[in-house]
């Protein structure tokens, strides 16, 4: 099955927005010291929530529940746009964790006869199955009307399948991020890489003062598909980028062969990565931020890749955003940088007045500037206030993200069917999980690629 090509973005260039990126970057990270003002969030979530701007109905006596991958702080932050959809509704709504693969967690529910009113997909793919199986319903008029009242139409399109709404993309990532630990560059004279060349200079700098350069989190296979697209996407540029997101070229292309082997000048050079290879694959997500931002000038890595979201998992450790943890834009490998994004869509599966109001919700300002104001957290809602994030990174990465309009490309493995881009032990999480492991074998990396591909496209 392949997604069909409303989930993937029109075929523009990049360029115009890696350039406001890298300057709405450089301009926040140049201008703070310690950002960490929350004043400006604060004040209006407040007034955006008490407003009179959306209507919602009242749900006295609705039970709701919403299904999402969500753990730890980020599940907890959402818990808080519940509780406020509650408050003005009267509904009851409950959340309910889910695990990847979400689709085959879905069916299990469904075939129990337990499904979720609402569900979280992390990818247009999903939303895709969701749809074949007759599991999702379209959107509302009062949620059409919230969702196009703030998206852009490409943020809509994603959201689709064939001609008919079903996803509101409530979250976003901006996927084309480098944090890294000021004091490790501090010591160690590095700069901001501006070019992969440059990234490498930097790597070498970090190392020869006596810390390794990255922290990769190989337990988990989907920021490895991460760090590829963008490297895919700077490289090849956005209509191969778009070619094989359809899997209409192969994963033998010779394309995807340059990507994997400037990779592997990162992946595959000694001491490199924090723990080598072998302790790359054990480290998850959360390990692999935390462990960039603790023990002091010395700590187990100088840098992370992965999106704005960072943030939640640096709050866990004693940095602060803007003065110790700070961040550059990925380096452009080719002609553009890249700029990747992903998101969450709410869909609903059990067709419902209450289901509805909370999908509209959750299409309104009102609600991504509760989640705004808390950190770790992107809207593509063109209408949420600037202020209402907690620091000037993170408000300069979403003002990027918006000023982007539809020149983004949507993470790859995301518009991929399940069986390949979204499945642990699976597919291309796997496959680059065993590059890592030994970033020499790139044909055999190549074909395996492939041949996990045609399997799940069925081409």
């Amino acid at each position: 099955m392949r997604s069909t090509s409303n989930t993937i973005r029109t075929r523009r260039t990049v360029k115009a927005a890696a350039t406001v990126l890298a300057g709405a970057l450089t301009l926040s990270l140049t201008a703070c010291g310690s950002d960490d003002d929350k004043s400006g969030g604060s004040q209006n979530t407040g007034t955006k929530a008490s407003g009179d701007a959306l209507t919602l109905p009242k749900l006295d006596g609705t039970t709701l529940e919403v299904a999402a991958v969500w753990t730890g702080p980020e599940q907890a932050n959402f818990k808080k746009v519940l509780a406020e959809f509650e408050k003005r509704t009267g509904a009851k709504v409950t959340f309910v964790p889910a695990q990847d693969p979400i689709i085959n967690f879905l069916g299990s529910k469904i075939a129990g006869g337990q499904p979720p009113d609402v569900v979280m997909l992390p990818q247009p793919g999903a939303i895709k199955q969701a749809v074949d199986k007759k599991w999702a319903k379209p959107l509302g008029a009062e949620a059409l009307k919230e969702l196009r009242k703030n998206y852009s139409q490409g943020w809509q399109d994603i959201g689709k399948v064939g001609a008919e709404q079903y996803g509101v993309y409530y979250k976003a990532a901006n996927k084309s991020l480098i944090w890294y630990n000021a004091k490790v560059f501090e010591n160690a004279g590095a700069t901001e890489p501006k070019t992969w060349d440059e990234l490498l200079t930097t790597a070498q700098t970090v190392y020869d003062s006596g810390v390794t350069p990255f922290s990769i989190p190989g337990a988990d296979g989907w920021p490895l598909t991460d760090w590829f697209e963008n490297v895919y996407l700077s490289q090849a540029g956005p209509e191969k980028y778009d070619q094989l997101a359809r899997h209409e070229i192969k994963w033998t292309d010779p394309s995807v062969k340059e990507a994997l082997t400037t990779l592997a000048q990162i992946w595959g050079k000694k001491d490199y990565v924090a723990g080598g290879a072998d302790g790359a694959l054990q480290t998850q997500f959360p390990n692999a931020v935390t462990q960039t931002f603790t023990g002091g000038d010395q700590p187990k890595a100088a840098m992370v890749y992965e999106g704005d979201f960072v943030q939640v998992n640096i709050a866990q450790t004693d940095a602060k955003v803007g003065t110790d943890a700070k961040v550059f834009p990925f380096p452009k490998v080719g002609d553009t940088a890249p700029v990747v994004s992903g998101g969450d869509a709410a869909v609903i599966l059990e067709d419902s007045a209450g289901a509805q109001a909370l999908a509209t919700f959750l299409a309104s300002p009102d609600a991504a500037e509760i989640q705004a104001e808390l950190g770790g957290y992107l809207s593509p809602n063109k209408n949420v206030d600037p202020a209402a994030y907690p620091n000037d990174v993170q408000r300069k990465i979403a003002e990027a993200l918006v000023a982007a309009g539809d020149d983004f490309r949507f993470d790859m493995s995301d518009q991929a069917p399940q069986a390949f881009g979204g499945t642990p032990g699976k597919g291309e999480w796997k496959d680059l999980q065993d590059f890592l492991k030994n970033p020499t074998d790139v044909a055999g990396i190549q074909a395996k690629l492939e041949s996990d591909a045609a399997a799940a496209y069925g081409n």
